[in-house]
């Protein structure tokens, strides 16, 4: 259980880069999935990695991916395992939450490595960042995403983050067939960290709430009709995690008017006098770019521009 946050905010470490012919864990910290086992392995193989599934990818109990147990046995032993070089989720769906208090952040501190995941998994990136304190990623999902055949950029963002072909000073690029809107223009830097809005909204008040000051908050959320975002927001400012943003950069919000979430998004952020930049193609979407959680990045919202401001692997 942790004992003290990281101290600080931009202190977020790079964790090893995946190398070529590298090892990539497979765990299933939330829900389910039925999974195309021949098909996953040679799509790894097809990359020049090998795929090492871990014994819960196969288990259910209900909505979730086995035992509360099996699943934290397979988060602790993926990090533990020095063989394995960075580690991917399943899926999301509901049940990493219920991990939070029963991670070991002494041994994930140890072990650093890429953890790549979204949705649910917000919860786990919130946590490893606040109380590891090393870089992770918000990014796809084996099932949904890398099977999925969605977009190119999908694919390319992952490798070109976890693989260390973006650098410090490196612009994230974004597809030009998805223009970006700028909310609110605007310079700041600060380390982004964030994920799906309701998972952020459902820690609050437990130890492993977001904190915000400093940061340049990234959300997105699927499902959701405006009006719960709206409140999911507003929670946010009740509980002061509003206050001490240096900016926003927010992804993809499945299923919504995307004119009226802008609206909903000026009238909440405007105040505050911050760059916000909208339509961030991160998370239930295609293509669903890789974010680096935790890593110092530079917002250029009128510019429409997010530049890595530190590296956020090593080799």
């Amino acid at each position: 259980m942790p004992i003290q946050p990281t101290a600080a905010l931009n202190a977020h470490l790079p964790v090893p880069a995946l190398a070529a012919e590298g090892v990539i864990g497979l765990i299933a910290p939330a829900g389910p999935a039925a999974l195309d086992t021949e098909k996953a392995h040679q799509w790894m193989r097809s990359r020049g990695y090998s795929l090492r599934i871990f014994p819960g990818v196969g288990l259910q109990e209900g909505y979730l991916a086995g035992s509360d147990e099996a699943r934290l046995k397979d988060l602790h032993e993926a990090f533990a395992d020095t063989d394995i070089d960075a580690i991917l989720c399943l899926r999301g769906g509901y049940g990493s939450p219920r991990l939070l208090d029963k991670i070991d952040f002494d041994l994930l501190r140890r072990n650093p490595k890429p953890f790549v995941g979204y949705s649910d998994i917000t919860a786990l990136h919130l946590a490893i960042n606040r109380y590891a304190g090393f870089v992770s990623f918000h990014g796809p999902m084996l099932n949904a995403d890398l099977l999925g055949d969605k977009q190119a950029p999908t694919e390319a963002s992952f490798f070109n983050l976890l693989r260390g072909q973006a650098r410090a000073g490196s612009l994230l690029p974004h597809p030009v067939a998805f223009p970006l809107t700028t909310i609110e223009p605007g310079i700041a830097l600060g380390s982004l960290l964030g994920g799906n809005l309701s998972l952020i909204a459902s820690t609050l008040g437990t130890p492993y709430e977001i904190n915000t000051d400093g940061i340049i908050l990234f959300i997105e959320d699927v499902n959701e009709p405006l009006y719960r975002i709206d409140r999911l927001l507003n929670h946010l400012r009740l509980a002061g995690k509003l206050e001490n943003l240096r900016g926003v950069l927010v992804g993809d919000m499945a299923g919504v008017d995307f004119a009226a979430l802008c609206a909903l998004l000026k009238q909440t952020f405007e105040p505050l006098r911050i760059p916000v930049l909208a339509g961030w193609r991160s998370g239930h979407c295609d293509p669903n770019l890789t974010l680096p959680m935790g890593a110092l990045v530079r917002l250029d919202a009128g510019a429409r521009e997010l530049t890595l401001a530190q590296d956020v692997v090593f080799k």
